[in-house]
């Protein structure tokens, strides 16, 4: 026993390249990490009485631990605001080698009547998309898109309004001159509500009575941010799109159904 002791320090004494070990082999590498950029859609949220869910916070349920997952979305943020709070230099900070950045924008994009959020779809927002690609490869990490998912707003005629449509084709053209991996969310979302009709998409967004919460004692309609089944569905939606297209980081979807 002494002696299978002493053996034991003898090896691990000596030098990796003695054992045939090559230098810098590790079983504790560290594990590879994504992070979400983007808006309300995809954030975090902290209330979780109020049925309110970000996809990104959901992305976590079909994924194996083995990736690490970093949500910086935030509920109001466009590309310029995102920017200019100087919440994109804090993720460049942070940003390691190899690191994946997936970006979705547009719902706060839109909003032409607050300067502080709107970026036109024929500039500031292709040119901000171009921007966080570059600083990323800069930094020696990955730069994904995702285009925007859609709002439930029907007509009368119960068809489904697209009013991010021009976002989501400057992200596809950007995506396309950048040579970036994009996951079209939205023309895959747009399909899907319209699919579902006015009755059928309705679980999929928040939509809460008369006294029951305290920010909303009148009840509320909102066709835009998504409840927990439909943060699941667009979260789900992502990780087939990995797996369909054998992308790097299908083999850390842990299931499809939770």
């Amino acid at each position: 026993m002494n002696a299978f002791f002493l053996l034991c320090s003898l090896l691990l004494s000596l030098p990796l390249a003695a054992l045939g070990i090559p230098a810098g082999t590790s079983t504790d590498q560290p594990k590879p990490r994504l992070h979400l950029v983007g808006d309300s859609t995809m954030a975090d949220k902290t209330n979780l009485a109020y049925p309110e869910r970000g996809w990104g916070q959901l992305l976590r349920e079909f994924l194996r631990p083995e990736l690490t997952l970093i949500n910086h979305a935030a509920n109001g943020r466009s590309t310029l605001r995102f920017l200019n709070e100087g919440r994109w230099q804090l993720l460049l900070s942070d940003l390691g080698k190899d690191d994946y950045v997936l970006i979705q924008f547009a719902h706060n994009d839109s909003k032409q009547d607050d300067p502080a959020r709107y970026a036109a779809p024929d500039s500031t927002y292709p040119q901000l998309l171009t921007r966080f690609i570059r600083d990323v490869r800069a930094k020696g990490g990955i730069p994904m898109l995702a285009t925007s998912i859609c709002r439930r707003n029907f007509n009368a005629r119960g068809q489904l309004q697209d009013d991010l449509a021009l976002y989501a084709k400057a992200m596809r053209q950007v995506a396309t001159q950048e040579q970036v991996e994009l996951v079209d969310l939205h023309s895959w979302h747009c399909a899907e509500l319209q699919k579902s009709g006015p009755a059928g998409s309705q679980p999929y967004f928040i939509q809460v009575p008369a006294g029951l919460y305290q920010k909303f004692p009148d009840g509320k309609t909102d066709n835009t941010h998504l409840s927990v089944q439909g943060a699941t569905l667009v979260a789900q939606q992502f990780v087939r799109q990995l797996k369909q297209r054998q992308h790097p980081l299908a083999p850390y979807v842990w299931r499809e159904l939770l």
